[in-house]
Protein backbone atom coordinates (compact mmCIF):
# COMPACT_ATOMS: atom_id res chain seq x y z
CA UNK A 1 0.00 0.00 0.00
CA UNK A 2 1.30 3.46 -0.96
CA UNK A 3 0.52 6.62 0.99
CA UNK A 4 0.65 9.87 -0.95
CA UNK A 5 -0.16 13.45 -0.01
CA UNK A 6 -2.56 15.73 -1.82
CA UNK A 7 -1.96 19.36 -0.82
CA UNK A 8 -0.60 18.15 2.49
CA UNK A 9 -3.35 15.63 3.28
CA UNK A 10 -2.53 11.88 3.37
CA UNK A 11 -4.38 9.52 1.04
CA UNK A 12 -3.74 5.79 0.65
CA UNK A 13 -3.59 3.84 -2.59
CA UNK A 14 -5.11 0.43 -1.92
CA UNK A 15 -6.57 -1.56 -4.79
CA UNK A 16 -9.62 -3.81 -4.25
CA UNK A 17 -7.60 -6.97 -4.88
CA UNK A 18 -5.18 -5.90 -2.12
CA UNK A 19 -7.86 -5.04 0.42
CA UNK A 20 -8.22 -8.42 2.11
CA UNK A 21 -4.50 -8.71 2.84
CA UNK A 22 -4.45 -5.09 4.05
CA UNK A 23 -7.39 -5.56 6.43
CA UNK A 24 -5.84 -8.72 7.89
CA UNK A 25 -2.50 -6.92 8.27
CA UNK A 26 -4.15 -4.04 10.12
CA UNK A 27 -6.02 -6.49 12.37
CA UNK A 28 -2.75 -8.02 13.51
CA UNK A 29 -1.41 -4.69 14.78
CA UNK A 30 -1.84 -4.00 18.51
CA UNK A 31 -3.98 -1.14 19.77
CA UNK A 32 -6.87 0.73 18.19
CA UNK A 33 -6.76 1.11 14.42
CA UNK A 34 -8.79 3.42 12.18
CA UNK A 35 -10.08 3.43 8.61
CA UNK A 36 -11.26 6.79 7.24
CA UNK A 37 -13.43 7.45 4.21
CA UNK A 38 -12.04 10.76 2.92
CA UNK A 39 -14.32 13.09 0.96
CA UNK A 40 -13.08 16.26 -0.69
CA UNK A 41 -14.87 18.19 2.07
CA UNK A 42 -12.90 16.25 4.69
CA UNK A 43 -9.72 17.01 2.77
CA UNK A 44 -10.56 20.72 2.79
CA UNK A 45 -11.30 20.54 6.52
CA UNK A 46 -7.98 18.84 7.24
CA UNK A 47 -6.19 21.40 5.08
CA UNK A 48 -7.84 24.44 6.65
CA UNK A 49 -6.08 24.36 10.02
CA UNK A 50 -8.26 21.64 11.55
CA UNK A 51 -5.26 20.25 13.44
CA UNK A 52 -7.10 17.45 15.23
CA UNK A 53 -8.58 16.13 12.02
CA UNK A 54 -5.26 16.40 10.19
CA UNK A 55 -3.58 14.44 12.99
CA UNK A 56 -6.41 11.89 12.84
CA UNK A 57 -5.74 11.29 9.15
CA UNK A 58 -1.99 11.04 9.60
CA UNK A 59 -2.48 8.44 12.35
CA UNK A 60 -5.15 6.46 10.48
CA UNK A 61 -4.19 3.04 9.17
CA UNK A 62 -6.15 3.42 5.97
CA UNK A 63 -7.39 6.64 4.32
CA UNK A 64 -9.64 5.82 1.37
CA UNK A 65 -10.84 8.58 -0.98
CA UNK A 66 -14.55 8.67 -1.78
CA UNK A 67 -14.69 11.85 -3.91
CA UNK A 68 -13.84 12.00 -7.59
CA UNK A 69 -12.30 15.44 -7.06
CA UNK A 70 -9.49 13.86 -5.01
CA UNK A 71 -8.55 11.61 -7.92
CA UNK A 72 -8.68 14.52 -10.36
CA UNK A 73 -6.43 16.55 -8.06
CA UNK A 74 -3.87 13.72 -7.88
CA UNK A 75 -3.88 13.37 -11.66
CA UNK A 76 -3.50 17.14 -12.14
CA UNK A 77 -0.59 17.20 -9.69
CA UNK A 78 1.03 14.33 -11.62
CA UNK A 79 1.28 12.00 -8.65
CA UNK A 80 0.01 8.44 -8.29
CA UNK A 81 -3.78 8.37 -8.58
CA UNK A 82 -5.53 6.49 -5.73
CA UNK A 83 -8.51 4.15 -6.06
CA UNK A 84 -11.87 5.70 -5.22
CA UNK A 85 -14.30 3.75 -3.05
CA UNK A 86 -18.05 3.92 -2.62
CA UNK A 87 -18.33 3.86 1.21
CA UNK A 88 -21.23 1.40 1.38
CA UNK A 89 -19.68 -0.94 -1.19
CA UNK A 90 -16.42 -0.80 0.78
CA UNK A 91 -18.22 -1.67 4.02
CA UNK A 92 -19.81 -4.68 2.31
CA UNK A 93 -16.34 -5.73 1.17
CA UNK A 94 -14.95 -5.35 4.72
CA UNK A 95 -17.80 -7.41 6.20
CA UNK A 96 -17.31 -10.14 3.59
CA UNK A 97 -13.63 -10.34 4.54
CA UNK A 98 -14.44 -10.54 8.25
CA UNK A 99 -17.18 -13.09 7.60
CA UNK A 100 -14.79 -15.35 5.67
CA UNK A 101 -12.32 -15.23 8.57
CA UNK A 102 -14.90 -15.68 11.39
CA UNK A 103 -14.24 -12.25 12.92
CA UNK A 104 -16.38 -10.06 15.18
CA UNK A 105 -18.32 -6.80 14.86
CA UNK A 106 -19.57 -4.07 17.20
CA UNK A 107 -22.24 -1.61 16.05
CA UNK A 108 -22.38 1.90 17.55
CA UNK A 109 -24.85 4.56 16.45
CA UNK A 110 -28.32 5.10 15.04
CA UNK A 111 -31.70 5.23 16.72
CA UNK A 112 -32.89 2.14 18.58
CA UNK A 113 -35.23 0.80 15.89
CA UNK A 114 -32.75 1.52 13.09
CA UNK A 115 -29.93 -0.20 14.96
CA UNK A 116 -32.03 -3.26 15.78
CA UNK A 117 -33.13 -3.66 12.15
CA UNK A 118 -29.59 -3.13 10.86
CA UNK A 119 -28.23 -5.71 13.31
CA UNK A 120 -30.84 -8.26 12.28
CA UNK A 121 -30.08 -7.78 8.59
CA UNK A 122 -26.33 -8.06 9.17
CA UNK A 123 -26.83 -11.29 11.16
CA UNK A 124 -29.00 -12.74 8.41
CA UNK A 125 -26.45 -11.88 5.70
CA UNK A 126 -23.14 -12.74 7.38
CA UNK A 127 -23.54 -16.10 9.06
CA UNK A 128 -19.91 -16.41 10.23
CA UNK A 129 -19.61 -12.85 11.53
CA UNK A 130 -20.28 -12.67 15.26
CA UNK A 131 -21.85 -9.41 16.49
CA UNK A 132 -20.44 -8.93 19.98
CA UNK A 133 -22.39 -5.82 20.95
CA UNK A 134 -24.32 -2.73 19.92
CA UNK A 135 -25.15 0.67 21.40
CA UNK A 136 -27.41 3.41 20.08
CA UNK A 137 -26.20 6.84 19.03
CA UNK A 138 -27.38 10.15 20.48
CA UNK A 139 -26.67 8.76 23.94
CA UNK A 140 -26.38 11.12 26.95
CA UNK A 141 -22.94 12.32 27.98
CA UNK A 142 -23.04 10.35 31.23
CA UNK A 143 -23.26 7.10 29.22
CA UNK A 144 -19.93 7.72 27.50
CA UNK A 145 -17.78 5.69 29.90
CA UNK A 146 -20.14 2.73 29.65
CA UNK A 147 -20.01 2.82 25.85
CA UNK A 148 -16.21 2.91 25.78
CA UNK A 149 -15.93 0.13 28.38
CA UNK A 150 -18.42 -2.07 26.51
CA UNK A 151 -16.40 -1.81 23.28
CA UNK A 152 -13.12 -2.35 25.12
CA UNK A 153 -14.40 -5.52 26.78
CA UNK A 154 -15.97 -6.86 23.58
CA UNK A 155 -12.70 -6.19 21.68
CA UNK A 156 -14.34 -6.58 18.23
CA UNK A 157 -12.36 -7.07 15.05
CA UNK A 158 -14.30 -4.13 13.60
CA UNK A 159 -16.39 -1.44 15.28
CA UNK A 160 -18.63 0.52 12.88
CA UNK A 161 -19.60 3.96 14.14
CA UNK A 162 -22.67 5.47 12.49
CA UNK A 163 -25.08 8.40 12.93
CA UNK A 164 -25.62 9.96 16.32
CA UNK A 165 -21.94 10.19 17.24
CA UNK A 166 -21.22 13.92 17.31
CA UNK A 167 -17.44 13.80 16.86
CA UNK A 168 -17.62 11.42 13.90
CA UNK A 169 -14.09 10.26 12.96
CA UNK A 170 -12.64 12.25 15.85
CA UNK A 171 -14.67 10.21 18.37
CA UNK A 172 -12.42 7.29 17.51
CA UNK A 173 -9.21 9.31 17.35
CA UNK A 174 -9.74 11.06 20.70
CA UNK A 175 -10.40 7.73 22.48
CA UNK A 176 -7.86 5.52 20.71
CA UNK A 177 -5.75 5.08 23.86
CA UNK A 178 -8.73 3.54 25.69
CA UNK A 179 -8.96 0.55 23.36
CA UNK A 180 -6.51 -2.33 23.30
CA UNK A 181 -7.58 -3.67 19.92
CA UNK A 182 -10.12 -3.33 17.08
CA UNK A 183 -10.41 -1.49 13.79
CA UNK A 184 -12.75 1.51 13.96
CA UNK A 185 -14.65 2.94 11.01
CA UNK A 186 -17.03 5.91 10.91
CA UNK A 187 -19.73 5.92 8.22
CA UNK A 188 -22.76 8.05 9.03
CA UNK A 189 -25.34 6.36 6.78
CA UNK A 190 -24.24 2.76 7.32
CA UNK A 191 -26.96 1.52 9.67
CA UNK A 192 -29.65 3.60 7.98
CA UNK A 193 -28.88 1.85 4.68
CA UNK A 194 -28.73 -1.58 6.32
CA UNK A 195 -32.11 -0.87 7.93
CA UNK A 196 -33.48 0.36 4.56
CA UNK A 197 -34.33 3.72 6.13
CA UNK A 198 -31.84 5.57 3.93
CA UNK A 199 -31.45 4.99 0.20
CA UNK A 200 -27.88 4.43 -0.91
CA UNK A 201 -26.47 6.60 -3.68
CA UNK A 202 -27.16 5.19 -7.13
CA UNK A 203 -24.05 3.51 -8.53
CA UNK A 204 -24.17 5.48 -11.79
CA UNK A 205 -24.53 8.74 -9.85
CA UNK A 206 -21.53 7.81 -7.73
CA UNK A 207 -19.41 6.82 -10.73
CA UNK A 208 -20.06 10.23 -12.29
CA UNK A 209 -19.17 11.98 -9.05
CA UNK A 210 -22.59 13.62 -8.81
CA UNK A 211 -23.54 12.46 -5.33
CA UNK A 212 -23.26 16.05 -4.03
CA UNK A 213 -26.52 16.88 -5.85
CA UNK A 214 -28.37 14.33 -3.72
CA UNK A 215 -26.97 16.03 -0.61
CA UNK A 216 -27.99 19.47 -1.86
CA UNK A 217 -31.47 18.10 -2.55
CA UNK A 218 -31.77 17.11 1.13
CA UNK A 219 -30.03 20.25 2.41
CA UNK A 220 -30.07 23.22 -0.03
CA UNK A 221 -27.65 25.15 2.20
CA UNK A 222 -24.91 22.84 0.98
CA UNK A 223 -24.88 24.79 -2.28
CA UNK A 224 -22.57 27.21 -0.46
CA UNK A 225 -19.92 24.49 -0.37
CA UNK A 226 -19.00 25.85 -3.79
CA UNK A 227 -16.88 28.52 -2.08
CA UNK A 228 -14.53 26.22 -0.12
CA UNK A 229 -14.42 23.98 -3.21
CA UNK A 230 -13.18 26.87 -5.35
CA UNK A 231 -10.55 27.48 -2.67
CA UNK A 232 -9.51 23.84 -2.93
CA UNK A 233 -9.14 24.11 -6.72
CA UNK A 234 -7.01 27.24 -6.35
CA UNK A 235 -4.70 25.53 -3.85
CA UNK A 236 -4.28 22.56 -6.20
CA UNK A 237 -3.50 24.93 -9.09
CA UNK A 238 -1.02 26.92 -6.95
CA UNK A 239 0.67 23.70 -5.87
CA UNK A 240 1.03 22.56 -9.49
CA UNK A 241 2.43 25.90 -10.63
CA UNK A 242 4.75 26.84 -7.78
CA UNK A 243 5.69 23.58 -6.05
CA UNK A 244 6.80 21.52 -9.03
CA UNK A 245 10.07 20.59 -7.40
CA UNK A 246 8.25 19.06 -4.43
CA UNK A 247 5.92 16.91 -6.52
CA UNK A 248 7.39 13.71 -7.87
CA UNK A 249 5.43 11.04 -9.63
CA UNK A 250 5.13 7.99 -7.42
CA UNK A 251 6.43 9.80 -4.34
CA UNK A 252 5.33 7.99 -1.18
CA UNK A 253 4.62 9.36 2.26
CA UNK A 254 5.36 6.83 4.97
CA UNK A 255 2.66 6.17 7.58
CA UNK A 256 3.77 7.12 11.10
CA UNK A 257 4.29 3.50 12.15
CA UNK A 258 6.62 2.76 9.24
CA UNK A 259 8.64 5.95 9.80
CA UNK A 260 9.23 5.04 13.45
CA UNK A 261 10.35 1.54 12.50
CA UNK A 262 12.76 2.89 9.90
CA UNK A 263 14.25 5.38 12.36
CA UNK A 264 14.76 2.65 14.94
CA UNK A 265 16.57 0.52 12.38
CA UNK A 266 19.03 3.29 11.46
Amino acid sequence: MNRIEIIGVPVDICRPEEMEAEILRILEKPGAKQIVFLSVWDLIKARNKKKDFGDCLRNADLVLPVSKSILKAAKFLKIDVPVRYNPFTAVIHFLNILDQHYKTLYMLGGRKKTLQTAERNVRDTYKNLHIVGRYVGYYPKNAEDNVVEAIRKASPSLAIVSEGIKEKNLWIYHRREKFSNSIFLYYRDCFGIFAKRIRRVNEKTFEKGHEIWNEIGHNPMKVFLIFPYIGFLLVVLWTRLFKKNNIQKGEQVQPAEQSVQNNQGQ
